[in-house]
């Protein structure tokens, strides 16, 4: 837990309360919960052992609480699970169920696991089972929204303990018991409400304390919004709000406690802050910021940042423990604050502060990424010209503002593109968030949210019918199936990016994708049809006179040769790529070139020479100052001395490959020395 005792369902206690206690009431279900862990289970009574975690339910509706008791739960049974505790959320808080792929690909994450981009859910949740074997882990699965989701994400680790909260009952999962929560016992609300409202105004009319308590019916979220309004109201009497919600009951729209609750809040603030607090309910995956609310309503980021503390005080947000200021919108009233937006505000304008919210992102991408351009005349320039509030101090800040804001700007994007009327600001957000992460986190690790982030661009590109993007999309996303193995599903994808290039009349993602076909085909062992790819991309390429790909893809076409065994065109292919190269001044690609003629020139049974090539090689090479290089063919000469009976030149080729290795560390040592001094 945070150092605020504060649920997803909105049940907030202020600093003092903490002081002396985190958490109000519910004494009984703690007790059967805890009880239940030690319940012999179906499995242990029919005498074999549990294959599988341990599963608790705490059932309820959202604002009573639910969330706050499996935190408790959590931090009293800390002790027992010492590889500590993993959260995953499973619902949005729109209600949307979140899939199981991307639930077990963020359990991974925080147990330090890679997880490969694209995997599909059965081989991330069977990586996840791997992970948790062994461990004793307890996992809260939070606001679960049905029980496929939760069977999926359990362990085959039966010293693991699974805490899952959820609306009803999990039909599906054998052994659970649900814990269903009711209101809080009336001891505990009153509690509530004198711990932020003083003891006073509750010793004054307790019966009044009471009674609003019942108006609640317990539920620790309306009691909290209720005790907020009154904190902010030294003047206001506990009576006065009891009799408020008791007519509210009694009106046209009664609805439930929360609401009622809500409405009251809602109705007490000026016109600019309840309408920033019904914006709240566009704020992705429920997390918002003083950027992302003062986009919303129209202001600045300073007074969108006090008015938000002011929503803390009154219950209606939670501050997350983050380095920067950020908020959660409590799941219980994501729906109610959608509903008042539905009723209060013009579609036009909901629409316009989303896409307000989505400018506002994509200007802060375009500065989180200009920021690491340091070389770059035009990224300064760039960054001059935009607003002060949009600048970060350093790249280290940029960094941490995009791993902080990272599940709010992702889900941004997919909300953008299930809008289907904001696509071309979903283009652009997409485009600056993919920049963005390849800057700072390196494409390696970002892959899997790069990955989603393709995955939706190909939706937006097909919706739209742009085959330019689609095919740009498509080569995307395949190079990263082809990355982790994917071989076969990353083969549909590059024809697919073909024949998109060639309806846009598109030649660098048609050759670009035509090259990739033929590579895995390699990949996949059909040697000849990867040669006759890479034919038809060079050809491509010859035609627009591109000399150094052209060079580039003589080589490919020689290493399918050499792979199918054909040496003799495979020495030919290796001829015309050093040609090649040695037009285009290409230094280090000639050697190299060389090295690759001088091996298939040894297949081919010519040693001599292939002993002529090499030492060629060896020359440019030294050009080139390629060190590693060099070491490499002086060992492939030695190799190639020994079998033309020459030991002793064998070893002089050896001893010089091991000091150029040898110095090679040395000087690398030395740099990475005086880089820790720096």
């Amino acid at each position: 837990m945070t150092d605020q005792a504060v649920d997803t369902d909105g049940v907030r206690l202020s600093d003092d309360a903490l002081e002396e206690s985190r958490f109000l009431g519910r004494t009984r279900e703690l007790k059967e919960l805890c009880a239940d862990i030690e319940r012999a289970g179906l499995d242990t009574l029919s005498g074999r052992k549990a294959p599988r975690a341990r599963v608790l339910l705490i059932a309820g509706r959202p604002g009573s609480g639910r969330t706050a008791l499996a935190e408790e739960l959590a931090a009293r049974l800390a002790d027992r699970y010492p590889d500590g505790v993993l959260r995953a959320r499973l619902s949005e808080p729109d209600g949307t169920r979140v899939p199981v792929a991307d639930l077990a690909r963020e359990l991974l994450a925080a147990l330090d696991r890679p997880s490969p981009p694209g995997a599909g859910e059965d081989d991330l949740c069977q990586e996840l089972r791997t992970a948790l074997s062994g461990r004793r882990a307890l996992l809260l699965l939070d606001d679960a929204a049905d029980a496929e989701q939760v069977d999926a994400l359990l362990p085959d680790a039966p010293d693991c303990l699974a805490v899952a909260v959820a609306r009803g009952p999990l039909t599906g999962i054998a052994d659970v018991r649900p814990c269903t929560l009711g209101g809080l016992d009336t001891k505990s609300a009153v509690e509530l409400l004198a711990r932020e409202i003083g003891s006073v105004r509750i010793t004054v009319d307790p019966r009044a304390a009471e009674s609003l308590a019942e108006e609640c019916q317990a539920q620790p979220a309306a009691l909290a919004l209720a005790a907020g309004w009154l904190a902010a109201r030294p003047k206001a009497a506990v009576a006065d709000v009891a009799r408020h919600l008791h007519a509210e009951a009694a009106g046209e729209q009664p609805g439930t406690p929360v609401a009622r609750a809500l409405r009251l809040v809602h109705g007490s603030l000026p016109a600019a802050a309840a309408r920033m607090l019904r914006l709240l309910c566009l704020a992705p995956a429920g997390l918002a910021d003083p950027h992302t609310a003062a986009a919303l309503a129209g202001c600045s980021v300073n007074g969108a940042r006090g008015t938000l503390d002011d929503f803390v005080a009154l219950g209606l947000l939670r501050a997350v423990d983050s380095p920067l200021p950020q908020y959660v919108v409590p799941g219980c009233l994501h729906p109610l604050l959608a509903d008042l937006a539905e009723r209060r505000d013009r579609p036009a304008e909901l629409q316009l502060a989303r896409a307000r919210m989505l400018e506002r992102y994509v200007r802060l991408l375009q500065s989180c990424r200009a920021i690491t351009e340091t070389d770059s005349p035009q990224a300064r320039e760039k960054l001059r010209d935009m607003p002060r509030s949009l600048r970060f101090p350093s790249p280290r800040a940029a960094a941490d503002w995009l791993r902080i804001r990272r599940p709010a700007l992702l889900a941004a994007a997919r909300m953008a593109v299930a809008d289907g009327e904001l696509d071309t600001l979903a283009r652009r957000l997409m485009s600056q968030l993919v920049r963005a992460m390849v800057a700072h986190f390196g494409t390696q690790a970002a892959a899997p949210d790069l990955y989603g982030i393709h995955r939706l661009v190909l939706d937006v590109a097909e919706r739209r019918d742009l085959p330019r993007e689609q095919a740009a999309a498509l080569l995307n996303l395949a190079d990263l199936d082809a990355r982790t193995g994917r071989t076969t599903e990353a083969l549909a994808r590059y024809r697919a990016a073909l024949d998109a290039g060639r309806r846009a009349d598109d030649p660098y993602a048609t050759g670009r994708a035509m090259e990739s076909v033929g590579g895995a085909h390699l990949e996949l062992g059909d040697w000849d049809r990867a040669a006759d790819w890479f034919g038809r991309a060079l050809a491509e390429r010859l035609a627009r006179d591109e000399r150094a790909d052209a060079a580039r893809l003589y080589g490919r076409i020689a290493g399918a040769h050499t792979y199918a065994g054909r040496y003799g065109e495979a020495v030919r292919g290796w001829r015309a790529a050093v040609a090649g190269h040695r037009r285009t001044g290409d230094v280090a690609a000639h050697a190299r070139a060389l090295s690759e003629l001088a091996r298939v020139q040894e297949y081919a049974g010519r040693p001599a020479e292939s002993l002529r090539t090499c030492q060629e090689a060896v020359d440019w090479a030294r050009r080139a100052e390629d060190v590693r290089l060099q070491a490499a063919l002086h060992l492939r000469l030695a190799d190639t001395l020994d079998r033309l009976g020459d030991p002793a030149g064998a070893a002089l080729e050896r001893g010089a490959a091991d000091r150029m290795l040898e110095e090679d560390r040395r000087n690398a040592c030395e740099i990475r020395s005086a880089s820790g001094q720096d």
